[in-house]
């Protein structure tokens, strides 16, 4: 599907009546893109990297002499590490083709038609154009790492309450490897923008490279509250640590009580085990219940010390 823009407003054309005057945005399939991509006059190199089965973020812009291309790869914020998207773009003098290489949940088809409605017809661009397609890929994601904030500063507060599932670890390492995941995500996008402002081939108007700037800018603001994130996660992670020191010194701390309680106990036994024909109370009928009783006190005064102490 094409789409023209004019004073009159938008239309929807055949790709045969692409009029170069007028600045016209295209959606097709990699399907579409075998069959008409020599007619537009693009490298068979294009193709093949769309075409590609692994891809990266930081593939960047090839810039050609009447045009530039780039692969983007497209992620949920929510579930980075899901199968993501991918489109190509190419740029042209008035064109703007986005090709659907791959898309799961038809969500660049409408990301893509609500670029085009995102400016009166007869204002539009072809910088507008680019930078409402671009934004539209990226415009939910404030709310998503929003709450990812929230779900790291609950993790947060389990710790302190003393409520953490049992693997937490992976909960964090999980959270890590997202962050990461979006870290690069966003860097794709910062790099792209500035490629577009670099205007190597001189597709855009000087005045118009302001938004790319914005476009940049925000991507760049979308990094760095992942990397700040990422930071909570490290914090939370040393806070974790810290409250199984504390819970493994509480038991340390149990366990040296109770000893030092029946060490006096163990010494009380020892003498009264020694079979010396002399032993005190070795013939005494109450010798057993004065033993129990001497324990019995020794171990109130150990109790009581400890609590004067606070050590219990």
């Amino acid at each position: 599907m094409f789409y023209e823009f004019s004073s009159g407003g938008m239309k929807q054309i055949e790709e045969k009546n692409i009029d170069p005057e007028h600045i016209t945005a295209g959606y097709i399939t990699l399907s579409r893109l075998k069959d008409c991509y020599r007619r537009f006059g693009f490298s068979k190199a294009t193709l093949d990297q769309c075409q590609e089965e692994r891809r990266y973020f930081r593939s960047g812009i090839e810039v050609y002499e009447s045009y530039s291309f780039c692969t983007i790869t497209v992620a949920d914020a929510s579930h980075p590490q899901e199968d993501e998207d991918c489109v190509a773009l190419y740029i042209r003098k008035n064109l703007m083709l986005v090709v659907d290489v791959y898309d799961r949940d038809m969500s660049t088809e409408r990301n893509f038609k609500a670029a085009l409605s995102r400016y009166p017809a007869s204002t539009v661009t072809l910088e507008r154009l680019i930078y409402a397609f671009l934004d539209s890929l990226i415009a939910r994601d404030n709310r998503t790492l929003e709450d990812l904030e929230f779900r790291i500063h609950k993790l947060e507060g389990g710790i302190f309450e003393g409520e953490v599932e049992e693997d937490f670890n992976r909960t964090l390492l999980n959270q890590k490897t997202d962050l990461l995941y979006l870290r690069n995500y966003y860097v794709q996008f910062m790099d792209l923008g500035q490629e577009l402002i670099n205007n190597e081939n001189d597709l855009f108007a000087e005045e118009n490279l302001l938004y790319f700037r914005i476009f940049r800018e925000k991507a760049e603001r979308l990094m760095q509250n992942v990397t700040m994130l990422g930071d909570n996660v490290l914090q939370l992670r040393e806070a974790y640590q810290s409250m199984l020191d504390v819970n493994l010194n509480q038991t340390m701390k149990v366990l040296t009580v109770i000893s030092s309680i029946f060490m006096p106990l163990t010494l009380i036994t020892g003498w009264f085990g020694m079979n010396f024909v002399n032993m005190p109370m070795l013939k005494w009928q109450y010798g057993i219940p004065a033993v129990v009783l001497i324990s019995a006190v020794v171990v109130a005064a150990m109790v009581v010390l400890f609590k004067k102490k606070k050590w219990w």
